[in-house]
Parts: C-alpha cells; sequence; structure tokens
C-alpha cells in the first residue's frame, strides 16, 4: 500500500514544474483555471493596447489643438481661418463649428434676439466640449472595469485550483506537499495574473481620467473666450 501511494505522489509530481515557469503552471493547471488565466491575459493585452492608443490619441489632440488656437485669435476672419485650419480631428475646431452653426442660424432673420442667442452659443459649446469629452474618454470605462474585477477573477481561478488540490488529496489519501504545492502553485499563479492586469488598468484609468478632465478644463476656457468675442460682436 506504502508502495502504492509513493507511485502515485510521484506520478504527479513527475509531470509538474520543478521551478517557477509560467508556461509550466499554465499547461499542467485545471481547465477551469487555464481559462481565468487566458482571459486574464487577453484583458491585460487588450489594456496595454488602450494605454498605447490613448496615449497617442492623446497627444494628437493636443498638438492639433495647439496649433489651431495659436493662429485662431490673432485671425481677422474667423471664418475663413476656421474653413482653412479647422479640418480634420481638432477638437477645439469641433467647438468653434458648432458656434458658428448657432451663430448664422440666430443671426439670420432681422430681429436678433441678444440674450437669447447668448444661450444658445453656451448650450451649443457646452454640448460639443461634452461630445469631444465623450469621444476622448470613450475606452476608459474598460480600464476600470479590469482593474476593479480582474483581481477578483483571478482570486476565482486561485480558489478554484486550491479546492482541485484538496480533492486530488481525498482521491489520492495523501496529504504530502508534493502532492499540494504544484495544485496551489498553478492557482495562487492566477491570482498573480489578475494583479498584472488589474494594477496597470487602476493607474492608467486615474492618469487619463486626470488628463482628459484637464482637456476639459481647457476646451471650456477656449469656448468661454470665444463666446465673450461673439457676444461683442452681438452688441455691435
Amino acid at each position: 500500500m506504502t508502495l502504492a501511494l509513493l507511485a502515485a505522489a510521484a506520478s504527479v509530481t513527475a509531470g509538474a514544474p520543478t521551478r517557477l515557469n509560467p508556461v509550466a503552471l499554465f499547461l499542467h493547471a485545471d481547465i477551469v483555471v487555464q481559462i481565468v488565466m487566458s482571459a486574464l491575459v487577453l484583458a491585460s493585452v487588450w489594456v496595454w493596447m488602450i494605454i498605447v492608443s490613448f496615449s497617442l490619441r492623446m497627444a494628437g489632440a493636443r498638438r492639433r489643438s495647439d496649433r489651431y488656437e495659436q493662429g485662431f485669435w490673432d485671425a481677422r476672419d474667423i471664418d475663413a481661418y476656421h474653413k482653412d485650419n479647422g479640418k480634420g480631428d481638432v477638437p477645439a475646431a469641433r467647438v468653434v463649428s458648432a458656434a458658428l452653426g448657432e451663430w448664422r442660424r440666430s443671426t439670420a432673420g432681422k430681429n436678433v434676439d441678444r440674450e437669447g442667442t447668448r444661450q444658445r452659443l453656451q448650450v451649443a459649446m457646452d454640448s460639443a466640449v461634452a461630445a469631444e469629452t465623450d469621444r476622448l474618454s470613450g475606452r476608459l470605462n474598460f480600464l476600470a472595469t479590469v482593474g476593479s474585477v480582474a483581481p477578483f477573477v483571478g482570486l476565482f481561478g486561485t480558489v478554484w485550483g486550491i479546492m482541485d488540490s484538496f480533492f486530488n488529496i481525498g482521491a489520492q489519501a495523501n496529504s504530502s506537499l508534493a502532492v499540494v504545492a504544484p495544485g496551489i502553485s498553478e492557482a495562487l499563479f492566477a491570482t498573480a495574473i489578475g494583479l498584472v492586469a488589474a494594477i496597470p488598468s487602476v493607474i492608467a484609468y486615474n492618469r487619463f481620467s486626470n488628463t482628459v478632465n484637464r482637456f476639459e478644463a481647457r476646451l471650456f476656457r477656449f469656448a468661454d473666450r470665444f463666446h465673450a468675442t461673439l457676444s461683442r460682436e452681438l452688441e455691435q
């Protein structure tokens, strides 16, 4: 009987990893734990894709807005400047487009309601700024979701793997460390992957949210200044 138990323990440990090898830990894990690990790895890859793409997108948006605003306030003919420089993905230019569109509609008649025009211009530009903010922050919710959910998904894989290890202990009637350790190591690896996915997500979400908020404040300042310019035009 003792020889049979030793042979069973040897068969379990023979295929198990003898050192910390992520590939071996994945291959020897239970199918449920493998599914959890695969999902977390895919989520981590997608998180880094969002981080890189968002960084490039925000850098481009700031650069184009800087270039547009630099000449906007010095332009003598705002309509002509906007037509020449407001094409493409320029957030500030879309705010100007919303304001000019509302300006033309509100001043088309003979009798112009000045106060009503000011209010409509403010609403139009605020809506444009909100739309730009929503467009820029569209994929940040995924970062927040991964940052909050990934540790628990990894913990689920760990719990499942530990339960499977205890099941093997009961099936083999052997509680030696050689029988238990490989399964527990594979289970804990799921939690480690969950943290690898969650930590960059939380850091990136907090940083990018602050970046979007600062850019939104910048657009609001630009819109307020342009609103004041149009208000002076109404007085004339």
